[in-house]
């Protein structure tokens, strides 16, 4: 079936407790693991700070400047989820404030994430309601433009589908898809054991050079040791 504008009510969803585990492993190292794909850009940024979270996203196609499919999205999501709002076009507006969190709290919606904008940002914060965005600005919405909820959109450069899992931290936001969930939370469990390794040599005083073999690398790219007065002197 094609359809114009849509609100697909039966999303499939990853394993609840893959889902879970992938928060505590982080944006960074979820991204590395997968091959250092599916983060989405320096642009969009936590309100907040030192909250991770990871949830199955409930994905928003939305006109500019308008929230009106927000609204309908927040009637689709369940426990567990991470809203993501995509305009069409580069949106700097509030497209939602407080209220509108407090609807998606008591859904027990995890966090918002949005390449358009947002507002009561203190408000927010003090409500414990994660939020990653790209801008944040005071003028409100409208409510007039169809949309879509539930269908691909593309943020940040990452095509995002419903029920992909969103990791989010201070570092920012990596979308893993729904269908590699499982692999993803195993490499990136790979992956955070040898870097606990890795600390513990370096607490021990190794340095990276040696730990990580770029000596070698090093000497390749013809990077020479030299003194200050072999320095000075050429």
């Amino acid at each position: 079936m094609s359809a114009g504008h849509v609100v697909v009510t039966d999303i499939a969803r990853a394993d609840a407790a893959t889902v879970d585990a992938l928060a505590a492993l982080g944006s960074a190292t979820v991204h590395e693991a997968m091959g250092r794909i599916g983060y989405v850009g320096p642009r969009i940024r936590p309100i907040q700070q030192d909250v991770s979270i990871s949830g199955s996203a409930i994905t928003v196609l939305t006109a500019p400047g308008d929230n009106l499919m927000v609204h309908a999205a927040i009637e689709q999501a369940r426990a567990g989820d991470v809203i993501v709002v995509v305009p069409t076009t580069d949106s700097p507006y509030g497209f939602i404030g407080e209220l509108m969190a407090t609807q998606m709290q008591e859904r027990g919606v995890r966090a918002y994430v949005t390449s358009g904008g947002v507002r009561d940002t203190g408000e927010l914060r003090a409500m414990g309601f994660p939020v990653w965005t790209a801008h944040i600005s005071s003028e409100g919405t409208v409510k007039d433009t169809a949309g879509s909820v539930n269908v691909p959109v593309v943020l940040g450069g990452v095509v995002v589908n419903p029920g992909d899992i969103v990791v989010a931290d201070d570092d920012g936001v990596t979308i893993v898809p729904r269908a590699r969930a499982a692999h993803t939370l195993e490499a990136a469990q790979a992956r955070a054991a040898k870097e606990a390794a890795t600390r513990l040599r370096y607490q021990a005083g190794e340095i990276s050079l040696d730990v990580s073999s770029l000596r070698p690398i090093l000497a390749d790219l013809g990077v020479q040791y030299i003194s200050q007065a072999e320095f000075t002197r050429d």
